[in-house]
């Protein structure tokens, strides 16, 4: 990941955006080439290093069982926004500016490990749904479905992680304009759409 000094996520912004599931891009390397699928993932930290994350996959998917090796990238993308010049107060001074895109980013990189293993699959799959419904008012578990129907599903699918050797997170937010700039930006993003409302919090965050 091209990560310029000054957009480094804070680790505490970091953290909070990794507490629920994300759906991210999973690249892995095939006989074919590279390969990816769009799925959820749980990230689980980990003392005094990067951590892991867990998801599954199709059975019908070949990209668990086609690995030409267990290298493993994944990506996860946060709210993003584009950014006007008109937004900055200097245009009016010296009229250099460019348009840009503030943006979080998510990668990590390490090692796939599979678990084809139905009991690992139903614990994940479980807390998966349980931090996903989390937040409603009324709320839908694993255990409402019939047993056997679960069974079910649960032989479609197959488990696995990333154990990783690195987590990066890009927070691209402004810091490199003046502080007029930046407070133009973040003033015109609260008044904007929802998306560019979700990155105005984060550069609240972010100072």
């Amino acid at each position: 990941m091209y990560l310029p000094r000054q957009f480094v996520a804070p680790p505490e912004r970091l953290a909070a955006f990794l507490a629920l599931p994300r759906l991210a891009e999973l690249v892995t390397r095939s006989s074919a080439g590279l390969t990816a699928s769009s799925l959820p993932l749980l990230y689980e930290p980990r003392e005094g290093a990067p951590g892991s994350f867990v998801g599954h996959l199709a059975r019908a998917n070949a990209q668990w069982s086609d690995l030409a090796d267990d290298e493993a990238l994944v990506i996860i993308g946060g709210p993003d926004a584009y950014v006007s010049p008109i937004e900055y107060p200097s245009r009016l001074a010296t009229g250099e500016v460019v348009p840009t895109w503030n943006y979080l980013s998510v990668q990590g990189h390490g090692r796939l490990v599979v678990h084809d293993d139905p009991a690992w699959t139903r614990a994940l799959v479980t807390r998966l749904t349980d931090l996903a419904e989390a937040p409603r008012s009324e709320r839908w578990a694993v255990a409402d479905a019939p047993a056997d129907y679960i069974d079910a599903q649960l032989q479609a699918i197959v488990g696995f992680e990333v154990l990783l050797d690195r987590l990066e997170g890009n927070w691209k937010l402004s810091q490199n304009r003046r502080p007029e700039d930046r407070r133009g930006v973040l003033d015109a993003f609260a008044a904007g759409d929802p998306r560019e409302r979700e990155v105005a919090e984060e550069m609240r965050w972010n100072g």
